[in-house]
């Protein structure tokens, strides 16, 4: 949910253009579960990149600093891993990836 309001709001700060948020969940590799969050909006400078992560570190106005950091924190404590690139026409794309549990889809 995070990852979907960060979208949103980096395509509402987008005056210039098109609105666009992307969300695509799929299976790159057997076993593990692919989700990207893609906005058209201002993107990220890279300056800011390697510290996207990090506790307290935000590029919002009103920003804490901490959702970015709760999400990886939650993708990591389940075996995942989160990363983030900056899209080649304008925006970025959050993803992550999840292992997923061999016989999860016959439990239902």
């Amino acid at each position: 949910m995070n990852l979907v309001l960060n979208a949103f709001d980096a395509v509402c700060e987008n005056d210039d253009g098109l609105r666009e948020v992307e969300i695509r969940a799929s299976r790159r590799e057997a076993g593990r579960l692919h989700l990207a969050v893609r906005d058209s909006g201002k993107g990220i400078d890279p300056e800011a990149m390697p510290r996207l992560f990090d506790a307290f570190f935000t590029t919002k106005l009103k920003g804490m600093g901490m959702g970015l950091a709760i999400v990886r924190s939650i993708v990591e404590s389940h075996g995942g891993k989160m990363w983030v690139k900056r899209n080649p026409d304008r925006g970025a794309t959050l993803e992550f990836d999840l292992p997923v549990e061999a016989n999860a889809e016959s439990r239902n």
